[in-house]
């Protein structure tokens, strides 16, 4: 089962979102792997209908690898507030409409907490790298952190401007996006997958 990441292989990124391919691309060049996107090679997206980050990145992973006959790594992610017994959670994006509005999204969490006290909230991540043969490995990340409001900074994406990480006063959207490439939920999911994946490669 499973099998190994080599230098110069392909690995493709199961997304359709070019945002999130330059991303991950940038975190992986490296290694010298040769990233595609699974929307490049005509790998229609799948339903996600998991009820947990894992479930939905697994199956994205695992239906892209199976498609392509390559190696596929999938992210799942989203914020899980609190005081809304972890909403929007797996459903983050769906918050934001079909459109994609995250200004939307942010009001609409505001307006969910209706003046709770407890603000606060985890950003989660979860990486899942899958073979051909159907095997699947998962690194999951968190970060744990106080919401706001109004919304601070255009910096970053998504809840970013209303998200301050525990031990910081600024939120996401106002952070240096190195400082944030260091620390957030996305970066502790990749430093778990790079160590179990990557660093042989180097």
């Amino acid at each position: 089962m499973g099998g190994q990441l080599n230098a110069g292989g392909r690995l493709v990124v199961a997304t359709h979102n070019k945002g999130k391919l330059a991303e991950m691309a940038d975190l992986l060049r490296p290694y010298g792997l040769d990233c595609v996107s699974a929307g490049s090679l005509g790998v229609a997206e799948p339903d996600e209908t998991g009820t947990t980050f894992e479930a939905n990145a697994a199956l994205k992973a695992r239906h892209t690898a199976t498609a392509t006959r390559l190696p596929a790594l999938a992210d799942d992610s989203g914020i899980c507030v609190t005081a809304l017994d972890g909403d929007p959670g797996v459903f983050t994006a769906n918050w934001a409409g079909p459109r994609r509005d995250f200004a939307r999204a942010m009001r609409m969490v505001e307006a969910a907490l209706d003046g709770a006290k407890d603000r606060s909230a985890k950003f989660v991540s979860v990486l899942a790298l899958a073979w051909p043969d159907g095997d699947v490995e998962l690194f999951r990340g968190e970060v744990e952190g106080t919401l706001v409001w109004p919304p601070r900074g255009t910096r970053g994406f998504g809840y970013d401007p209303v998200f301050v990480p525990a031990g910081h006063s600024v939120t996401f959207g106002e952070m240096d996006p190195a400082l944030k490439h260091t620390m957030s939920h996305r970066a502790v999911a990749f430093a778990k997958f790079k160590a179990a994946c990557l660093d042989g490669l180097r």
